[in-house]
């Protein structure tokens, strides 16, 4: 088996997700081809130089449709040669096409692949796919359906997690992700967008609430409360699946759940013959990857199982891990990550996550590798993993160390 490297990572700000969001004028396809464009100039990828184009995004309809990857390919200045893949496991595609082509190139099959994805929340909403498992009475009865929302305060009522303990993550993040940016700890990664006359649309991620305090906090009402409780009841479908739980306790709301927004991310990967072809420097070897299934009720606590998996497949322990970047879907995914690993909370998404940046579905887990490898490189550390909780019940994960 050959080794697979990544050789560069960009990946876009982070728009706002809504009508008003600097990003809403700019489609997926255009703004996967900006970032793709942004890989091939940044290191030199003339002609036939990848084997494949592996994208994710998770609403993959309207205009997120129809092979996405190919239709960027074709939007951007890569050579029409190379094809493209579209996938879809929800919130890790980004993840899941890094991972993919990772164990192609290690697998033999191509030298070089540009892996990623896009999401474009603000154009093309969530959940607007109609999903099976969500709508379809005979799959969702079946398998205790509920909204990731009643799933992550399932977590916070199993484990113990309370509304302040949340709070005071999602605070932590909006303060780490403007000391980031304040610190230019981004400038690498990040491209700045621009309209179709070449000027600049955004050069920063828009979502951050930097202000927010516990007070803040304190004010907003819980998101998922009327959904569990009143129509349609959710919380009944909870507790018929975990009946040693009394109630459901909502604790998570608009600020400490992931934001809502427009965003691309792309990493380079390939053999080391890629490298000495393009004159290019690995910056970092992917050691392992991993994905798993659970519970589909529960849902979001993905990344401990899967850290294990990964764990016990590398034959490496979480002490021989030197940064986390594990996503903040929700505050109780990540308080069950540090809960089930006992791992120092700093060393865990050390510039914020996606409660202070955004979680734009199919680009994130790309993102999120590519933020874990500047830091180790800012910060000379060796080894990272970065991880995932998935929708209807999955985790995904990534370790990837320096070379």
């Amino acid at each position: 088996m050959a080794d697979a490297y990544i050789y560069d990572a960009v990946r876009s700000p982070r728009g706002k997700g809504r009508k008003d969001g600097s990003l809403h004028e700019v489609t997926a396809a255009r703004l996967s081809a900006q970032i793709l464009n942004a890989l091939k100039e940044r290191n030199g990828l003339e002609g036939h130089a990848v084997e494949d184009v592996i994208w994710g995004n998770a609403t993959q309809v309207m205009e997120q449709g129809g092979c996405l990857a190919r239709t960027a390919v074709l939007a951007s200045d890569l050579d029409q040669r190379i094809p493209g893949l579209s996938i879809n496991r929800f919130c890790a595609s980004g993840m899941e096409a890094v991972n993919l082509a990772a164990n192609q190139v290690a697998g033999g099959a191509g030298d070089g692949y540009i892996a990623g994805g896009v999401e474009m929340m603000g154009r093309v909403a969530m959940g607007s796919d109609g999903a099976a498992i969500a709508v379809d009475p005979s799959i969702a009865m079946n398998t205790y359906f509920v909204p990731q929302g009643i799933s992550a305060d399932i977590i916070a009522t199993e484990y113990g997690f309370t509304r302040d303990q949340a709070d005071e993550l999602a605070v932590e993040s909006q303060r780490r992700a403007k000391a980031a940016w304040d610190d230019n700890r981004f400038e690498k990664s990040v491209v700045t967008v621009k309209d179709q006359n070449g000027l600049p649309i955004l050069d920063h991620d828009e979502y951050m609430r930097p202000n927010s305090d516990m007070q803040s906090m304190g004010s907003l009402n819980p998101a998922f409360q009327a959904m569990g409780e009143v129509m349609p009841g959710f919380d009944k479908v909870a507790l018929m699946k975990y009946p040693h739980l009394e109630k459901i306790n909502h604790i998570h709301h608009a600020g400490n759940s992931s934001g809502i927004v427009d965003g691309s991310a792309a990493v380079l990967v390939g053999s080391k013959e890629f490298g000495e072809k393009f004159d290019l420097k690995p910056r970092a070897r992917i050691k392992a990857t991993a994905k798993i299934g659970l519970d589909p009720t529960i849902m979001l606590t993905g990344p401990v199982p899967v850290t294990e998996h990964i764990m016990k497949s590398s034959g490496m322990k979480i002490s021989d891990i030197d940064l986390f970047e594990v996503n903040e879907a929700f505050a109780s995914v990540v308080l069950r990550f540090q809960q089930a690993f006992d791992v120092d909370p700093e060393l865990v998404n050390v510039n914020g996550g996606s409660i202070a940046m955004g979680h734009p579905l199919g680009a994130t887990g790309a993102i999120i590798i590519g933020t874990l490898l500047d830091e180790m490189e800012r910060t000379d550390r060796e080894t990272g993993l970065a991880t995932l909780c998935v929708a209807s019940g999955m985790g995904a994960a990534t370790i990837i160390e320096r070379v």
